[in-house]
Order: structure tokens, then C-alpha cells, then sequence
């Protein structure tokens, strides 16, 4: 690849410093002749219209792939006698087969060749974003161990499909997280558009599952039947036994569980862990979309970074302890809500207390991120204007993730404002939702803002060593390193001075940062492991109806928790570069 790089910029430079009807010598090149010469003037634009065309052709095969997916889905749902969920199992099991096929001919035969991986992105796939992937990749996997053990003790009246599809889900769970665990940082520089078209399919499939868990009629039924087991316990009446779910997604008598208690716990299992699957599916989008954007990349030497930036906590006081505190209340009201949600206590007090906690602690991080934005305003840094992917596709994720919690928010606000607001819930559930509102849109601002914003440098270890030899160079002289020592430190003193008003800037921005991650996890915590007073506060459900409030709550919840994880992330490295 080098080789032939070489005789591309070869050819170029003498097009341009000598004519073609120059006398060639015994080690001159017949330019008139060589293919090369005669288009080097269209090279860099021809690559870059193959650039292109493989992107555009690739974009081409998703979009078919998610329209074909989203008619089955769609069929599924308006008409069941026609497309039930089994057809759509079957369509997308072909595409995970195919996935997987591609996925095993990259690792053991597109990489394999020689100068396949010439670059890496050191941006793409942060420690933070592939541990995610294994972490949900493995809740994930025992998801679909629960399903399997579900459809198991159901195989007298339920189809084999329902455990062949989880089997080729795990499957394919595995395959993708080893695979973007070990590689989300290639730069291929070979085969671009089959592999483009490759992760472009695993893309579409993502989004057709996510889609999927979003719509799916029998997790609907199942969360409905829970949902009315927990209202039977609050009434104080004795719950019904617990149906299974049919093949359509609807509740028949004829298939009884032999063991109900067994049932039960995977029942409940599938449904705890069901949100780990959805955001399975959106961080391997996002991370497959940055390799898309990687493939044929090349990275000049002069856009890596000259010192790699390292977490670490020094100056860092109240930020921690703020951040500690909101922690443990939030866990301690996760623990009392999770307790009164399944006993026989009023669920009112419960819900009322989660919403306290939410106002008070929504207040301090938007205010914390203004006064950051104001920071980063008042601090004369430079603007990392280098194009960077993986810098654009975090913007877009957080947009895009903060667009499902303020729109469910705006939802809760219409039926608030259209019921009866001056009920004490209710006036709990509004103030909720419009300073969540606003301290998504004061996070954005504050994270996008230190993302764009260059690290502070620190000298390089060639630099130490060419100190450390002058220091040794002036052992032998006392009197010089005395005077050395002294301009050093007069130095050192305007340095201070000068820049003294920078310090604490730079300490508030860690402060805030600090504070944010740790409020982003339990905001994310709460959510993630089955808090969700949407579904049980019955205000937006009697409003809009079971069927609708569902499907909205299912689109934002779980962009919602997307979006507090992705803050982590950023905020993460806000605080590293502050």
C-alpha cells in the first residue's frame, strides 16, 4: 500500500514541475505513456467519487432493507391473519444469518489481508461505549435465555419458532459484541464497499429489531396482564392466574403454564430485562455507523493527539460528593418505590415521592450546566475545528436521544394542562416534565460546547528528557543551576499570574462535569432497571389510551435511556479535556 501511494504522489509531483516532451534518460519514466500521469490530475477526485458511490450505494441497501422490514411490521401489526409475528421472526432471522456470515468473512478474511487496517480511530469505540455493548449484549443474552425457558414450558400450544429465534438472537448477540469489541476502530482500507454494504445490513437489522421491540404486540399483552395483576394487589383483590401469551399476542386459556411459579419468574425476568435489548440495538447503531464512516479513512499523523488525555480525580472535591449524595437518595427512592410497587400499599405516595426526587434534583444540574456553558464562554480555548466522525455522531446521538424524553414530556404536559393540573401528582408531574425539558437542552449545550472544545497539552515526554539532560548538563556548574533555578522560577510565578484565572475556570468545569456523570447514572439506573411511574400513574394512559400512551412511552424510554448513558460519556470526556 505504501509502494503504491508512493507511485501515486510520484507521477503527480512531476506532472506538475516537468512536460510530458522532456528527454527521458535511462532512469526517466515515459510519462506520455504511464496511465497514471495522464488522469493524476483526477485521481484524488476520482477516489473520492468512489467514496461516494459506495456510500450512497450501501445507504441504498439499508433503506431497502429497513422499508421491507417496517412493511412486515406494519402488516404484522394491522393485519395479523396475514403477516403474524412468525413471518417477521423468520425475516429477520435471515438477516442476522446473513450478518453473521458477513461478520466471520471480515474477521477471518477481509482483515486477514495485507494492508487491510493501515489506521485506527482512536475516537471510535471508547472503553465506555463497547463496555456498554458487552454489558447490554449480556443482559441481552439471558433475556433470551428467559424467553427460551418461557417457550419451553409452553411447547405443548406455542410453535418452535419461538425458541429456534432467540437461539439465532443470542447467536447473534455474540458474534456482533465480540466483533465491535475487538474492531470498532478499524480503518479498512480494503473491500470498502463490501464491507460498507456489510455493516450497513447489521445497521438495518439493528433498527428492524429495535423497531420491533417498540411495536410488539405480545409484550404489549404481557405488560397489560402485569400491569393489571399490580392494580388487583393494590384494590386488595386476589390476582387471576397468570395466561400465557398466544401466538398473536393475545391471552388464551388453552395454554396454561404446568408450572406457575416458574412461569412467573420468566415472565417477569423477560420483561425487567426487555429495555437492555432495545439499547443493545442503539449502541451497536451508533458504533457501526462510525466504522461506516471509517471505511477507506485515512488519518494524517498531524490529527492524533500529541498526549492522551487520562482520567483522573485530583481538584475535584464537591463535584464527587454532590454527585455521591444524589446517588444514594436516588438509589434509596429506587429501593422504597420497587418495594411499595409490589406490595399492597397506595402506589400514590410512591409516585409522589419518585417526582419529588426528580425535582429536586433536576434544578442543580441544569443550573450546573449553564454556569458551565458560561465557562467554556469565558475561557479563550481554540475550537477543535478537525473533522471528526465520531465527534459528529455523538451530537447527533444526543439530540436524537434527548428528543425521546421531551417529547414524552410534552405528551405528559398536553394531558396535565387538559385534565385537572392543580392535583397535587398531577402538579408533580408537570413541574417534572418542564425541567426535564430544560435541563436535557442546558446538558446538550454544555456537553456539544466541551466537545468542541481542544484539550489543554501537556509537554511531551521528549521535551521532559531534553529537560532532564539540561538539568544534568548544569550538575556540574552550581552557579548556573542557581541562576537556572531562579529564572525558572520567576517564570513559573508569571505563569501563574497570568494564567491563575484560567485554574479555577478549568476546576469548575471538572467540578460540574463530575457532578453531571454521577447524576446522569442514577437518572439512567432508575429507568434501566424497572422504575417506570409512565405506565402507572394512569394520568397519559386514561388520556391517550393503553394502546397509544404505550407505543409512545416504548419510542422515548428507551432513546431516554440511551441519551443518560451517552451523557455519561461526554460528559466523560469533557471532563478529561477540561
Amino acid at each position: 500500500m505504501s509502494g503504491n501511494k508512493a507511485s501515486r504522489q510520484k507521477p503527480c509531483h512531476h506532472c506538475r514541475s516537468r512536460p510530458a516532451s522532456a528527454p527521458a534518460g535511462n532512469s526517466s519514466i515515459h510519462y506520455e505513456k504511464f496511465w497514471l500521469y495522464r488522469h493524476c490530475s483526477s485521481v484524488q477526485q476520482s477516489d473520492q467519487q468512489a467514496q461516494k458511490a459506495g456510500r450512497l450505494f450501501s445507504g441504498l441497501l439499508a433503506m431497502n432493507v429497513v422499508f421491507l422490514g417496517c412493511a412486515f411490521i406494519s402488516s404484522m401489526i394491522f393485519n395479523q391473519v396475514a403477516i403474524t409475528l412468525a413471518d417477521v421472526w423468520i425475516l429477520l432471522s435471515i438477516l442476522k444469518v446473513l450478518c453473521i456470515c458477513w461478520i466471520v468473512y471480515y474477521l477471518l478474511g477481509t482483515r486477514r489481508q495485507p494492508h487491510a487496517v493501515l489506521y485506527q480511530d482512536s475516537h471510535a469505540g471508547p472503553v465506555w461505549v463497547r463496555g456498554s455493548v458487552l454489558l447490554f449484549g449480556s443482559f441481552s443474552v439471558l433475556l433470551n435465555v428467559f424467553h427460551i425457558g418461557y417457550s419451553a414450558l409452553l411447547i405443548h400450544c406455542k410453535s418452535r419458532v419461538e425458541i429456534i429465534f432467540p437461539s439465532i438472537e443470542i447467536l447473534f448477540i455474540c458474534t456482533q459484541a465480540f466483533f465491535l469489541w475487538h474492531h470498532s476502530q478499524d480503518c479498512i482500507q480494503v473491500q470498502h464497499n463490501f464491507t460498507r454494504c456489510g455493516l450497513m445490513l447489521t445497521i438495518a437489522t439493528n433498527l428492524l429489531l429495535w423497531l420491533l421491540a417498540v411495536t410488539n404486540d405480545t409484550i404489549h399483552m404481557e405488560i397489560e396482564t402485569e400491569l393489571r395483576r399490580v392494580e388487583q394487589r393494590f384494590a386488595g383483590k386476589a390476582p387471576r392466574p397468570l395466561p400465557a401469551i398466544g401466538w398473536h399476542g393475545g391471552a388464551t386459556a388453552l395454554c396454561t403454564c404446568p408450572n406457575t411459579t416458574t412461569c412467573e419468574v420468566f415472565q417477569k425476568g423477560y420483561i425487567l430485562l426487555y429495555p437492555f435489548n432495545t439499547e443493545f440495538c442503539l449502541v451497536c447503531c451508533s458504533v457501526l455507523y462510525v466504522m461506516w464512516k471509517n471505511v477507506g479513512r485515512r488519518i494524517s499523523h498531524h490529527h492524533v493527539p500529541h498526549v492522551k488525555s487520562k482520567f483522573k480525580l485530583q481538584g475535584v472535591v464537591f463535584g464527587p460528593l454532590l454527585g455521591a449524595i444524589a446517588i444514594i437518595s436516588g438509589v434509596c427512592v429506587f429501593m422504597m418505590y420497587q418495594i411499595e410497587a409490589t406490595s399492597s400499599a397506595a402506589s400514590r405516595q410512591v409516585l409522589v415521592m419518585y417526582y419529588s426526587y426528580y425535582i429536586v434534583l433536576l434544578p442543580p444540574m441544569s443550573v450546573a450546566a449553564v454556569i458551565g456553558t458560561i465557562i467554556h464562554a469565558l475561557e479563550k480555548k481554540e475550537l477543535d475545528t478537525v473533522k471528526n466522525p465520531t465527534r459528529s455522531l455523538d451530537v447527533v446521538l444526543l439530540m436524537g436521544g434527548a428528543l425521546g424524553q421531551i417529547g414524552m414530556s410534552y405528551f405528559s404536559i398536553v394531558a396535565i394542562v387538559a385534565t385537572d393540573p392543580r392535583d397535587l401528582l398531577n402538579s408533580l408531574i408537570l413541574s417534572h416534565s418542564v425541567l426535564l425539558i430544560f435541563q436535557n437542552i442546558t446538558q446538550n449545550i454544555f456537553i456539544i460546547d466541551g466537545l468542541h472544545r481542544q484539550p489543554l497539552m501537556a509537554p511531551s515526554k521528549e521535551e521532559e528528557m531534553k529537560e532532564e539532560q539540561s538539568y544534568e548538563g548544569h550538575d556540574q556548574r552550581r552557579m548556573s543551576v542557581l541562576e537556572l533555578g531562579q529564572e525558572i522560577r520567576k517564570v513559573s510565578l508569571s505563569y501563574i499570574h497570568s494564567y491563575s484565572h484560567l485554574n479555577w475556570k478549568r476546576r469548575a468545569l471538572r467540578e460540574i462535569s463530575f457532578f453531571l456523570v454521577l447524576s446522569n447514572i442514577i437518572l439512567w439506573i432508575m429507568p434501566t432497571f424497572g422504575a417506570h411511574p409512565v405506565f402507572e400513574n394512569g394520568l397519559e394512559k386514561s388520556f391517550y389510551g393503553y394502546s397509544t400512551w404505550f407505543t409512545i412511552v416504548n419510542f422515548g424510554l428507551p432513546l431516554s435511556v440511551f441519551y443518560r448513558m451517552h451523557s455519561v460519556g461526554g460528559l466523560l470526556e469533557v471532563y478529561v479535556t477540561a
